[in-house]
């Protein structure tokens, strides 16, 4: 499991696409847990599934030949942690998080100075790598990577190195092939 972090607008997302494009091409099963501080919208809302929960149900699932999706109202409870989130996903190769800044679990963070916010590297003991499109500070920690954000492939290789020496990273009591 590895987190990608940064600020909004840095480029996590593309970055992202582009290591799960090739990750699974090379036919590893990589998951994602996506965190967002936004209301989630995820079928138009006068679909059955939509009317469903909104009349009430604690949980949806919408299956079919395609697809799954499962949407849970918390109806005022707490937010599930990452832990229990992850207990709920199949096994994968991988499991890629975006966001969770707070969790204390290896990171790479997408930094570019241009979004006009500070670096988390230096205040963050477990970034273990930052994807930039500028060079390699001075006060860029020893054992931090710093990976060219223009170049993806480069940054898979960083990450079979790093899984390589990494094989099991665990969160709580979920377990991530």
């Amino acid at each position: 499991m590895l987190a990608i972090v940064g600020w909004s607008g840095s480029g996590k997302t593309t970055l992202l696409e582009k290591l799960v494009a090739r990750l699974a091409g090379a036919g590893l099963r990589v998951n994602i847990v996506k965190h967002s501080h936004h209301d989630i919208e995820l079928e138009p809302p006068r679909k059955d599934s939509a009317r469903l929960r909104l009349a009430g149900a604690a949980e949806v699932m919408i299956a079919s030949p395609y697809r799954t999706a499962i949407m849970r109202e918390l109806r005022g409870e707490t937010e599930p942690s990452l832990a229990e989130h992850l207990q709920r996903l199949s096994p994968a190769d991988l499991t890629l998080v975006e966001g969770y800044k707070w969790e204390a679990l290896p990171k790479l963070e997408v930094y570019r100075p241009e979004v006009g916010k500070p670096a988390l590297y230096p205040e963050d003991e477990h970034i273990v790598g930052v994807v930039s499109d500028v060079a390699r500070p001075d006060d860029a920690g020893a054992g931090v990577a710093w990976l060219d954000l223009n170049d993806p492939d480069g940054v898979v290789d960083w990450l079979h190195g790093w899984l390589r020496n990494n094989p099991q990273v665990l969160v709580g009591t979920a377990v991530n092939k």
